[in-house]
């Protein structure tokens, strides 16, 4: 499909601060209060050092464009469909309101594969976030590249089944129902104009989604806050997530958490039961 082994170890850096306006406004879109201490809550890296491609330079997804010249960050992959596949992370520190910030981001792998949905596009990125000079998150992305669909391909996620989710088994559980205004509000934390999220007719007839589809990272972001009421703010070593089906917008979504220590099992689950989300986290 092509060579894209140049791009391995390109280098993008980016700054920010993270200002009382930008942690009122995170705290806003999770209906919570500010905290007691200058220390924010884990996952508001998430919305630090955002994308800055001018308006003329999306694509037609909404994504930053990609071609072959030397600023372009992430390959030109010919896949028109990405998705957050999945991001592995490790919190060193927390990261205080009024820090500045630094996020150093480097391609670490791109690997072509094929399977049952066709050609597929693994991109790999490292991030170091750095607050006031020292090392607050890393984390590992993951982005896959897909082939376009069809005009009648079937949408997913398919309509809800009879079932229902069973919360039992499971040591905490909230459900919540993240819908346009949620999506919106953390679209704009994020400067994520990926149209999936807002632009329900592109959703659905050009990638065939059923409705508007939840970020990966707001459900990851949801799913921290789960352990943060059940352990404390701050308190994980480690978290990692998964995608394993869409979240749509305006449906139940389903928070679950299990186990201790160092074995802490999470996920997120639509409301018949079709899993969502698979996450993983240590506690420091």
């Amino acid at each position: 499909m092509g060579d894209w082994s140049e791009w391995i170890g390109r280098e993008q850096r980016a700054a920010d601060r993270l200002d009382p306006a930008n942690a009122a406004r995170w705290c806003a879109t999770f209906d919570r209060d500010a905290p007691s201490s200058a220390a924010m809550p884990q996952g508001i890296h998430l919305c630090l050092c955002t994308p800055e491609a001018r308006s003329a330079q999306l694509g037609l997804d909404g994504h930053p464009a990609r071609d072959d010249s030397p600023a372009s960050f992430l390959p030109p992959v010919p896949l028109p469909r990405r998705m957050w596949a999945s991001s592995a992370m490790r919190f060193h520190a927390p990261i205080a309101v009024g820090a500045s910030i630094e996020r150093v981001s480097r391609v670490a792998s791109v690997e072509a594969k094929s399977g049952s949905r066709g050609e597929m596009v693994f991109v790999q990125v490292d991030h170091e976030t750095s607050a006031d000079g020292a090392l607050a998150v890393s984390e590992r992305q993951t982005l896959v590249y897909l082939e376009a669909l069809a005009p009648d391909a079937p949408l997913s996620p398919p309509e809800p089944g009879e079932g229902s989710f069973d919360p039992s088994g499971w040591d905490a559980h909230r459900e919540v129902r993240p819908d346009e205004r949620l999506l919106f509000r953390y679209s704009a934390l994020t400067f994520n104009t990926h149209r999936i999220h807002y632009d329900a007719p592109y959703a659905r007839t050009v990638e065939r989604y059923r409705g508007l589809v939840v970020h990966g990272p707001l459900t990851a972001s949801l799913l921290l806050q789960i352990a943060a009421e059940r352990f404390g703010e701050n308190r994980l070593a480690n978290f990692a997530f998964r995608g394993v089906s869409p979240a749509v917008a305006g449906e139940p979504l389903h928070l679950v958490l299990r186990g201790d220590s160092d074995s802490i099992e999470l996920g997120a689950f639509a409301g018949d039961g079709r899993q969502v989300t698979k996450a993983s986290a240590t506690l420091a």
